[in-house]
């Protein structure tokens, strides 16, 4: 019988694995209540905005006839209003206890009062607060024997002149929100799929399975068609995924920028390989330490602890600090860059040299971990029974 040639003995483990996982309920059903989650996470983010930009509100009294200039105020600050006439004020408060309104103006014009049922719009606030300054102030400029047309004019033409020294898109918000989904999705496909190489290798070696496979395949083709077979897996969903919430996201109008969003799944896909790689690799050399699956997390938890912190990181460094000097050192560091590069991308503040160096990085330390890795999982993956120490495995 003919030896396999190396990249055939990767491929047909790579296979196998590809194959097994691909068929198991867990990965459709897995793979379908993400997707449903993530389109009805979409559908109520897009409702949720909806009802933030639309207001409905009740006008009684002298305050009726504020109704025009207040859904054409409302309109500029990107914020619609919809006007009802309120005949009796105390239905009115009813009204808005019964949310069927989300405010009740009353009173004259120069001191309005308006009635909630506990935070009122921040755009409706800024309307009402101007009109009503407008008003005094016209009822001011008459007393004067000015012309308030003419004075109101000249003050509405007058705007600070805004000097940008690092000037960001008006779209950033959505950016940081891409990022964020972007990074978590990465996080868990990681620590799902990564343990899951972990788990496989405890399996086959208490099972003994992987003696049969290392007659026909050398230990690190077999470590490498194991973490190449369920990083494509992980893939595939991963890919499913983002595909699905960008279509939602894009139909129902949560996401405008439609280039910005397709490229953070393209980075997404891409820092999801190399961060599968790198990881995967690493918890396949440690679960080979193992011959029990109840022993497999106390090898894991320094592994899966290094990628919560990265994501922890992650999160904070591009809510709060996303340009400093830490997140620039962070990003192009291959432990975690896979989580915090993908963000800083689709916020586009990450420059070609620092992606560049990133993923330079990022290789060369999949380079080392699969040498160093190949060789744990070689030296350790056929001794059964107590846990195999990591200098020992090293070192044989």
């Amino acid at each position: 019988m003919n030896e396999l040639k190396p990249a055939q003995a990767v491929l047909l483990v790579a296979g196998r694995e590809l194959n097994t996982k691909l068929r198991t309920r867990s990965f459709v059903i897995g793979t379908i209540v993400s997707i449903v989650v993530l389109a009805v996470f979409v559908l109520l983010q897009s409702s949720s905005f909806d009802d933030q930009a639309r207001s409905t509100v009740g006008l009684s009294g002298q305050a009726t006839a504020l109704g025009p200039q207040i859904v054409e105020s409302a309109k500029q600050l990107g914020h619609d209003v919809q006007i009802i006439d309120i005949a009796d004020p105390a239905q009115g408060e009813q009204q808005v206890k019964d949310n069927d309104l989300d405010a009740l103006v009353t009173g004259p014009v120069g001191s309005l009062q308006v009635t909630v049922k506990d935070n009122l719009n921040t755009e409706l606030r800024n309307t009402l607060n101007g009109l009503m300054r407008q008003q005094i102030l016209t009822s001011e400029l008459a007393a004067a024997d000015l012309d308030p047309k003419e004075v109101l004019g000249t003050a509405a033409a007058a705007q600070v002149t805004v000097k940008q020294l690092e000037p960001r898109g008006d779209d950033q918000g959505q950016r940081l929100v891409i990022g964020l989904i972007v990074a978590f999705l990465l996080y868990m496909a990681l620590m799902i799929y990564g343990q899951m190489v972990a788990q496989g290798v405890v399996e086959e070696k208490s099972s003994r399975v992987v003696e049969i496979l290392l007659a026909t395949v050398r230990p690190w083709q077999l470590l490498t068609g194991k973490v190449l077979g369920l990083g494509l897996v992980g893939l595939i969903q991963f890919a499913l995924i983002a595909i699905v919430g960008l279509i939602a996201g894009l139909g129902t109008g949560a996401l405008t920028i439609s280039g910005t969003a397709v490229v953070s799944v393209i980075a997404g896909l891409f820092w999801y390989l190399i961060g599968f790689f790198f990881y995967a690799t690493i918890f396949g050399a440690v679960g080979s330490l193992v011959s029990r699956q109840e022993e497999t997390q106390s090898v894991l938890t320094p592994v899966t602890m290094v990628i919560v912190i990265g994501f922890i990181f992650a999160i904070n460094l591009l809510i709060s600090n996303s340009d400093s000097t830490l997140t620039t050192v962070m990003a192009i560091l291959p432990p975690f860059a896979p989580i915090l590069m993908p963000g800083l991308t689709a916020m586009g503040i990450a420059p070609i040299w620092m992606q560049v160096a990133s993923v330079l990085l990022s290789l060369g330390g999949i380079a080392l971990v699969a040498w160093l890795g190949g060789r744990i999982y070689s030296n350790a993956v056929l001794r059964t029974g107590s846990r195999v120490r990591l200098k020992d495995a090293l070192s044989s």
